[in-house]
């Protein structure tokens, strides 16, 4: 009997992975969206388009290919069309894929047709990582609150969850204590060595922290389903566990 291939985990599940479009006509602006949406846990960049024309047609043919994308991160000076007009296009071919808009533009005007578009957050040229990660993090509590609210909602969930849109800092989206930057480091050496697993004793030496402070993070890794968390076998005493970097196919 033929079997039908596992379905997708669906947005606001703990093992989903946001698939992202990156679109930007600068290359190396782009490449650089790229990497940090990679180092984002739970993130992962799907394509990169460097024009309007070639974002809608990756758009289109993911949808038709029933891989969507989840996420647009879509810069507003494009060599042919604005940002604004690509995200109207969008909607008017059905293409409801969420929006983060990312710019140097500051006018007020650009901001408001932006939002009359369906554009839930707006993220200005120049940022930091910890910056972008807010975005994602927001973006990622937004899909999770408002998937849990089943078909009948309520005025106080549908707050909830346009709330999470509205946090005030990236450390506000990561438990007491942790930073994104350390996150980022920790998850970046994680995927360099994808075979590899190790302790929190082995990551906190390859990386200079203590084993305390590296098994925080490779928790808070493990419960986003950045990393497989595992019992060491043959250790003798307290069960040791050793982490790798989760598969982001």
């Amino acid at each position: 009997m033929h079997e039908s291939p596992a379905a997708t985990p669906p947005p606001g599940t703990a093992s989903h992975s946001f698939k992202v479009l990156v679109v930007d006509d600068e290359p190396q602006t782009a490449a650089s969206h790229a990497k940090y949406v990679n180092r984002v846990p739970g993130f992962a960049t799907g394509a990169i388009a460097a024009n309007g024309q070639q974002a809608l047609g990756l758009l289109a043919a993911a949808r038709d290919a029933q891989d969507p994308f989840d996420l647009v991160l879509l810069d507003m000076t494009l060599p042919d069309l604005h940002g604004i007009d690509v995200a109207k296009r969008m909607r008017g071919r059905g293409l409801t894929t969420d929006i983060i808009a990312i710019t140097a533009v500051r006018d007020l005007a650009v901001v408001r047709s932006a939002v009359a578009t369906g554009i839930t957050q707006y993220l200005i040229k120049p940022f930091t990582f910890a910056a972008f990660t807010e975005k994602l993090e927001n973006h990622r509590r937004f899909i999770s609150e408002i998937s849990s609210t089943g078909p009948d909602t309520s005025q106080a969930a549908l707050d909830n969850a346009f709330s999470a849109l509205r946090s005030t800092s990236a450390s506000a989206s990561l438990p007491k204590g942790l930073i994104p930057e350390t996150l980022a480091q920790i998850t970046d050496h994680l995927r360099s060595k994808p075979d590899t697993c190790l302790s929190a004793t082995e990551l906190g030496e390859e990386l200079g922290i203590s084993r305390v402070t590296a098994r925080r993070y490779l928790e808070h890794l493990a419960e986003v389903k950045a990393v497989v968390k595992q019992p060491r076998h043959g250790t003798r005493g307290r069960p040791e566990y050793e982490y790798r970097a989760a598969s982001r196919s």
